[in-house]
């Protein structure tokens, strides 16, 4: 791979290229891709969607969408940081091409305010309530009519893979999504892969998948303009990752490790002292003694040290990823790039306590549990109102089922798995608070 392709400023639909030499500086295509993303109704929705507590009724607990705005800013710190470097080892790059250091920090800043765009409510356990829909509820009747990689889609529902639907999918009146960058789009997918065969390696590219069918081709001509590696000879579609797709990584995973652990402490779930002592680990070489020690209150100490920590990761991640920047552009580097921090010990202390203390307490699995049930349920709900079995087509509470849902259409010409895929779309696209009144709803619980 070279730096020229992975940056490229081609959108859907355009005809002729795109030079970086030749932008507005006022307005340069990295950013309009930012801008594209916040103006989004996708994004707006993660303000009321599950980081680590679902429904949270306390004002300092993260969102999606909080969490997204973090992970975008130190995103930009990194793309920036690597980008000056890039520069310097490749100057062809700003002396020919015009390309600055504050391109990849766009880059990276847009594709990481997406990250999470097309999670469903509810966190992972409202994916998981979605794909046993499929392979273990009444969706499963639905199998026969779908091909293999069709059916995986569905039971493997993967909020990445519809964060690029959502990005990228052709509606009426609506050609290409919001029509990001194809550079920003590289950077976007974390698993570029569709979602057969699942898992065949150990290599962090397989871990989840990326692609629907559904949007199958315009991968395809995205990692055709990126000059992405294909990884594997057999028929179905992978792809060595885009570069920056491991800054992305980089920055959630610092984000969700420090502030989801900072999330546990404000909310008592973890002892403050006992959780300041993990951080202080973390930052034992950078610390000024001093000035912590100064500090009078256990909000300003912990304020100061995830400052301290984010930076730490932030310096790292550029440095690795540098060191291994040749092995990543021959689609050779196959690992996060924290599974070589120096601090890998650290951090897993931190995500121990984090599990234990905050993903796995009563609120949040008994939150969780609730959520995969009302999921399951308006899962069946669209699913017997918009492709009925023949006994129910005349069904008058289908039909009141179909009037409340306008946005949520089945056309025609859409095969079975168009419109599940739309079903499932449309579910993941809710907010928490909107799932719980959809099940009230329908239930007959709220008038």
């Amino acid at each position: 791979m070279n730096w020229e392709q992975l940056l490229s400023l081609k959108r859907f639909g355009d005809k002729n290229k795109r030079l970086r030499k030749e932008q507005n500086e006022t307005r340069l295509g990295f950013e309009v891709d930012y801008d594209r993303i916040i103006f989004s109704s996708a994004f707006r929705s993660l303000q009321d969607k599950t980081q680590v507590i679902p429904l949270s009724k306390t004002d300092f607990v993260h969102t999606r969408l909080t969490h997204s705005l973090e992970v975008s800013v130190v995103g930009r710190s990194l793309g920036r940081l690597a980008g000056q470097k890039i520069l310097e080892k490749h100057p062809h790059l700003k002396t020919i091409h015009g390309y600055q250091m504050n391109d990849f920090g766009a880059i990276v800043a847009a594709a990481a305010l997406a990250h999470d765009i097309g999670n469903p409510p509810f966190g992972h356990s409202g994916e998981k309530a979605i794909g046993e829909y499929f392979s273990l509820g009444n969706g499963a009747r639905f199998k026969e009519q779908l091909s293999p990689e069709e059916y995986q889609d569905l039971v493997k529902f993967e909020g990445n893979a519809n964060g690029f639907r959502i990005l990228t999918e052709t509606r009426p009146g609506i050609q290409g999504g919001i029509r990001l960058s194809y550079a920003t789009l590289g950077a976007f997918i974390k698993y570029p892969k569709e979602s057969l065969p699942h898992k065949p390696t150990k290599n962090i590219g397989d871990k989840k998948f990326g692609v629907f069918q559904s949007e199958k081709a315009i991968f395809e001509e995205v990692a055709e303009e990126l000059g992405l590696i294909k990884v594997r000879n057999d028929k179905n579609v992978a792809f060595a990752r885009h570069p920056l797709a491991f800054l992305v990584e980089a920055a959630d995973d610092i984000c969700y490790t420090i502030i989801d652990f900072e999330d546990g402490i404000n909310l008592g779930l973890i002892n403050e002292e006992f959780a300041l002592e993990y951080l202080i680990n973390l930052v034992r070489n950078s610390i000024n003694t001093s000035k912590y020690h100064s500090l009078t209150s256990t909000a300003d100490r912990l304020s100061y040290l995830r400052a301290l920590a984010i930076n730490t990761l932030i310096t790292e991640a550029v440095e690795l990823f540098l060191a291994n920047e040749e092995a990543i552009l021959k689609g050779e580097f196959h690992e996060a790039l924290f599974d070589k921090s120096s601090y890998e010990a650290q951090i897993k202390d931190i995500i121990k306590i984090s599990v234990e203390n905050i993903y796995q307490s009563e609120e949040v699995i008994d939150k969780e549990i609730a959520g995969y049930k009302m999921l399951s349920y308006l899962l069946d709900t669209y699913t017997k109102a918009l492709l009925p079995e023949p006994a129910y087509v005349d069904s008058n509470f289908n039909k009141l089922v179909l009037q409340s849902i306008p946005k949520l259409q089945i056309l025609e010409e859409d095969s079975v798995y168009e419109s599940l895929m739309k079903i499932c779309s449309y579910t993941a696209s809710l907010t928490d608070g909107i799932t719980v009144a959809s099940f009230n709803k329908y239930r007959g619980y709220n008038i």
